[in-house]
């Protein structure tokens, strides 16, 4: 085996395993944030150790494609996150009282949106 079979051997499994965490967290956790970090930040790690391990055995001339696919991600995984956490926060599928601290509502509050203090519906989670 040579350096570069380990290291894919590693990374592969590892990736792998952090894509179905990921999976689980989004079928498992119970409230909208909770998925979020799932989906954003176990996917991206696993996609990301993945295509590490599949860089391992390919060309080098390959690196530059995998590169942009790794910097795609990292792009795209935060700004659909914080897109998605905006709109479960202004539909009401989250639950306000478990934040910690409620900037987006001071940040409204200060450009003058209204937010709906209507009580969360029941079935948001689902």
């Amino acid at each position: 085996m040579t350096v570069s079979d380990v290291i894919t051997a590693v990374l592969l499994p590892a990736g792998a395993v952090f894509c179905l965490l990921g999976s689980l967290g989004l079928l498992r956790f119970p409230d909208v944030i909770s998925r979020l970090h799932a989906a954003s930040k176990a996917q991206t790690l696993g996609l990301m150790l993945i295509l590490v391990g599949t860089a391992a055995q390919m060309p080098l001339r390959y690196a530059p494609v995998l590169l942009l696919v790794v910097l795609f991600q990292l792009l795209t995984a935060p700004i659909t996150g914080q897109i998605v956490g905006r709109t479960a926060y202004r539909v009401q599928a989250l639950d306000r009282g478990a934040l910690f601290r409620d900037e987006l509502a001071d940040r409204l509050a200060r450009d003058g949106t209204p937010v709906d203090e209507r009580p969360p519906r029941e079935d948001a989670d689902r």
